[in-house]
């Protein structure tokens, strides 16, 4: 009796751990982002060169780093999701600055459109799941 003990408790803990770690992956999965062709064209033109990991430009990148939106946690995720159709759709972004320099990255309405719809979209599901 004092050798099954131990081996069911390691079982029953071993058994837990994987039910647990099968259900935070399943989770997680619902919450990758879902980046169609077309945003993805529209954010590597005008939004990457500052939004990522790698970029110069350290207010940008601490504000959102595109690399890095999957690993936010889900609340995060959805407050960054809403912040990118918001200062999308009021033309805060690119910046106007920026785009003195760049206009060729300045966004047309359908891909402000786009972006719009698409972060909204991926708020709602995270809401959602």
């Amino acid at each position: 009796m004092k050798v099954l003990l131990p081996v069911f408790l390691f079982a029953t803990v071993f058994s837990g751990i994987l039910i647990l770690n099968t259900s935070f992956r399943t989770v997680s999965d619902k919450s990758k982002t879902t980046m169609p062709k077309e945003v993805n064209a529209i954010i590597d033109q005008s939004c990457f060169g500052c939004h990522n990991t790698d970029s110069q430009n350290e207010d940008a990148r601490e504000e959102l780093d595109f690399k890095t939106l999957d690993d936010l946690q889900k609340v995060r995720k959805i407050t960054k999701l809403k912040d990118i159709a918001k200062v999308v759709e009021e033309g805060d972004m690119p910046p106007k600055k920026f785009l003195e320099k760049r206009p060729e990255k300045k966004l047309t309405e359908e891909q402000i459109k786009i972006l719009t719809e698409w972060a909204e979209k991926e708020a709602k599901k995270l809401i959602g799941s």
